[in-house]
């Protein structure tokens, strides 16, 4: 059986079961028969320096490849020239047609990432938390209620993301990658902090990892008696990018019944599931893995980034939504793209954002109005457009925290001078004269 799959056959597909397409092969893919070589090349420049990795149920179940390389699927995983600045793409590129060595390559490579802001909204300066002035690595306490945990069996995915913003996860500089290799810090933590209510376990993608290797983290959050723990979430993109790893994977039926195991605890268990277009909504596999963990009890949440070139129409988030409520998935939230990465290539403006997420907003029923956004996800807190009304003859962008640092900013209301070329909270100015926002020191 060759490496990749000539037609699509869910069937197949699970005989084979799953296959990464990567730089090192993705060239064997006879479906890049429709690209030109300019194409091809500029994948190859580009994932020097962002990371790429898709597979086989990818590649033959999502993208279509009659629209490639327009496909939304296809931009979503394959990366393209535009995706890094032009100088950038220029310096990769002639080091690669000069047949400099790897390691030439990379140290390029290394010094553009350090340009593309790795580690947004400020993770690595107030995010780590500490026990005995120790901090612990691969832990994020940002607010209150909530530690993320990010298991260093997990640092990987099915298949990348193109606009990933922990991209820095999967290229090979361990001092940009968060990674908990021990699972007694987590509970040790927990225990101490009677704050904490809600556990994020994240990546990468957790669900990468073998079953008895998820429970290793778990079960003792489980077994405690000394923590408040009452919700346990697990950030994943499998349910888009490998939904057999919940029906057909060899260890699936354990992964349920870990599941399982969570809610008879007593606790909420919460998948926050990344679908970022309706189109990975539409296969059996996915329907099929669906219904397997919300019959375990399991509540799926959904989320994902509003994106030039993706997902940017209307009509696709109310599609989606739609969609999510019908298959008995939750709509959570509408990010953002963050300031990292190939945010260039995947910006919009934040009027704009607010005009999308209203207008798709204004075309679902109540069910689907679970959702909040557009949000970012910026070094103070969760901050949500909520409108750009007219006040006192001047037009502003209104804005709120749904999350915070301090948890007394939560809900409280603050406007900007209207810009609609602003994409992120840092190009915005105070409304009405004044100096600073409320939550910014002098």
């Amino acid at each position: 059986m060759s490496l990749f799959l000539s037609q699509s056959s869910e069937k197949q597909i699970i005989q084979e079961k799953y296959r990464a397409i990567t730089l090192n092969n993705f060239r064997d893919l006879p479906q890049l028969s429709k690209l030109t070589e300019r194409q091809k090349f500029a994948i190859d420049v580009v994932s020097r320096v962002l990371p790429f990795k898709t597979n086989n149920y990818v590649v033959n179940e999502l993208i279509n490849w009659n629209d490639v390389p327009n496909d939304p699927l296809f931009t979503l995983t394959f990366p393209q020239e535009e995706m890094l600045e032009s100088e950038h793409f220029s310096r990769i590129a002639s080091l690669i047609e000069k047949n400099a060595t790897s390691k030439e390559i990379k140290e390029e490579a290394n010094n553009i990432r350090l340009t593309l802001n790795p580690h947004p909204a400020g993770q690595l300066e107030h995010n780590v938390p500490e026990i005995n002035d120790s901090s612990l690595e691969g832990m994020q306490h940002k607010y209150k209620e909530t530690v993320l945990f990010f298991p260093s069996n997990g640092q990987t995915c099915h298949a990348y993301c193109t606009f990933c913003f922990r991209w820095p996860q999967f290229v090979g500089m361990d001092e940009l990658k968060f990674a908990a290799k021990q699972t007694k810090e987590l509970t040790t933590y927990v225990e101490e902090h009677s704050e904490v209510t809600d556990i994020l376990i994240t990546g990468g993608d957790p669900l990468v990892m073998k079953t008895r290797k998820l429970a290793n983290y778990i079960e003792p959050i489980l077994e405690s008696t000394r923590n408040n723990i009452n919700t346990i979430r697990i950030g994943t993109k499998a349910l888009g990018y490998w939904p057999y790893r919940f029906t057909t994977d060899e260890d699936a039926q354990d992964l349920l019944n870990l599941f399982r195991k969570i809610v008879s605890s007593g606790r909420h268990l919460s998948i926050m599931a990344h679908f970022n277009h309706p189109a990975e909504l539409e296969t059996d596999a996915v329907k099929q893995a669906i219904e397997a963990i919300r019959a375990t009890g399991a509540q799926i949440r959904t989320q994902s980034p509003l994106m030039r070139n993706i997902n940017d129409s209307a009509s696709t988030w109310s599609e989606m939504w739609r969609k999510q409520v019908q298959l008995g998935l939750v709509p959570y939230y509408m990010f953002v793209a963050r300031d990292t990465g190939a945010k260039h290539f995947f910006e919009i403006p934040l009027v704009q954002a607010y005009e999308t997420f209203r207008t798709a907003y204004s075309q679902v029923s109540g069910l689907a109005r679970t959702v909040r956004g557009p949000s970012m996800s910026a070094d103070p807190g969760k901050v949500a457009v909520m409108g750009t009304p007219e006040i006192r003859g001047q037009r502003v962008i209104a804005l709120q925290f749904l999350q915070a640092r301090n948890p007394d900013w939560v809900m409280r209301p603050f406007y900007a001078t209207f810009d609609e070329q602003a994409t992120w909270l840092d190009e915005l100015r105070p409304a009405f004269g004044e100096s600073r926002f409320f939550f910014e020191s002098d």
